[in-house]
């Protein structure tokens, strides 16, 4: 791997990050850094749709009026780029070289809606040392005044990013499919997942590609019901997305399902997930409630900067 080239950071960003970590009582300190809405996706395997269902999540959201980032945290395929058909000329690859600022790689493909492309810079965070984890988890810093809501597409599996991003986020939405090795593959992952956060993790299910809404309603109680018999788990079931051609084709000509304006059985599945899960009421466009009241970035901070041995 090349070297990572960043600005030395300072002193003083870094110092203040670790008091957040270290939960100081520091109001001057935490008021720096405010709590936004944010939601990881998640699935046990790959080809569940999980980058289908974060961008079109995340377009249901803009068009109810909530401005809305859409960060690419797929360390091995990212892909977001792909399914809106663009082609960012920045990364967060560019950031972590210190070539560009957060504000510089935003692309905007949507009313309300910007992507944070990721390409190589997540990998590239994961590697480096703890004061430039702090310098660039401050770079991010910025979003928390740009955005209502923060959504994040992880990679599939169990990645340690992954736990981390999820571990930092309000909500795990986590994405299977009735298909027998994606329902085992999301319940290991759900078990890593609140054994990893030691029972104190917000995690929704939602199934994917569901022949109606009572085969959905029957493989999510066989996970959650496992879940809470063998973990003592509390995973909710969020919804469905019913199994629809008109996605297969958006993805196709690279135009998410909710541009095209199609009015499909799958476009209210999207538009009911995004209702309950960001509660799409006038009242909370205006005034944003954090679900467990800590900002994001603090969260991800104590994660990425574990020792990775812990």
């Amino acid at each position: 791997m090349n070297p990572v080239i960043m600005p030395p950071p300072a002193l003083d960003q870094a110092a203040m990050l670790r008091e957040l970590v270290l939960d100081k009582k520091d109001a001057a300190a935490r008021s720096k850094i405010t709590g936004v809405r944010s939601v990881s996706i998640l699935s046990g395997k790959g080809g569940v749709g999980k980058s289908n269902l974060a961008v079109n999540l995340a377009l249901a959201a803009a068009d109810q009026g909530m401005r809305v980032t859409l960060l690419d945290a797929d360390l091995g395929l990212a892909n977001i780029d792909i399914l809106f058909g663009v082609v960012p000329k920045f990364n967060l690859g560019h950031v972590l070289r210190g070539e560009k600022e957060l504000s510089d790689i935003l692309f905007q493909v949507g009313p309300r809606l910007t992507i944070v492309p990721g390409g190589s810079g997540l990998r590239e965070l994961a590697d480096i040392d703890y004061q430039r984890q702090a310098w660039m988890i401050d770079r991010l810093s910025f979003l928390e005044n740009e955005t209502d809501v923060l959504i994040l597409d992880t990679s599939a599996g169990l990645h340690r990013s992954v736990l981390a991003f999820a571990m930092a986020s309000d909500l795990s939405v986590l994405v299977t499919t009735p298909e027998p090795t994606a329902i085992q593959d999301s319940y290991g992952v759900l078990k890593s997942l609140w054994r990893s956060t030691e029972g104190d993790a917000n995690i929704g299910l939602v199934v994917n590609m569901a022949q109606d809404k009572s085969e959905a309603e029957t493989v999510s109680y066989r996970i959650i019901s496992a879940a809470e018999q063998f973990l003592g788990c509390k995973a909710q079931y969020l919804g469905c997305i019913l199994w629809d051609a008109a996605i297969r084709d958006s993805v196709r000509k690279r135009r998410p399902l909710l541009l095209t304006k199609e009015r499909t059985v799958s476009v209210q599945c999207f538009k009911d997930l995004a209702g309950k899960i960001f509660e799409l009421r006038p009242e909370a466009i205006e005034a944003p409630q954090v679900v467990r009241g800590i900002s994001f970035l603090r969260r991800l901070i104590s994660q990425m900067t574990r020792k990775k041995g812990d």
